[in-house]
């Protein structure tokens, strides 16, 4: 038992387990703020627009239902096509805001990338056998005149 817990352990704090242990917890955290700026600040305008309808009302009825003594015993059936609506927006706007997320942290990368570097020094054996030429050459021009 103390193997198998020793196992986890090492398996728990690997660097990716916990990478993607911080970006689920924060991914989380992102899509409420999103739902929120959705819900509360896009969608009441667009309500507004067309004509004070709430997306998440809007539903078709395929079965009404069934009251008896003012007490509902069996639950309408309903398509929510207004939900669908607004979790398809929520998802887009989440989409889009993951894009240029990812395309912002790219284009800070490449311009890490970009960055001139120094040509890589050749090997001992090219840096010694350019040395020979230059004497050789030095000598050469050296003796004709």
């Amino acid at each position: 038992m103390k193997k198998v817990l020793q196992e986890f352990r090492q398996f728990a704090m690997r660097g990716n387990v916990v990478d993607m242990a911080v970006g689920v917890i924060i991914g989380g955290a992102f899509g409420k703020i999103v739902s929120s700026v959705v819900a509360d600040i896009i969608m009441p305008p667009i309500g507004m627009l067309v004509g004070g309808v709430n997306f998440s009302d809007l539903r078709l009825t395929l079965k009404d239902a069934v009251v008896r003594d003012g007490v509902e015993v069996v639950p309408a059936v309903t398509l929510n096509y207004g939900n669908f609506i607004q979790v398809t927006l929520d998802f887009i706007i989440i989409a889009a805001a993951v894009f240029l997320l990812v395309k912002g942290v790219n284009a800070l990368n490449t311009k890490k990338k970009e960055s001139p570097k120094a040509p890589p020094a050749p090997p001992a054996d090219i840096q010694l056998l350019t040395e020979i030429r230059d004497l050789l050459k030095k000598d050469k021009d050296g003796a004709g005149k």
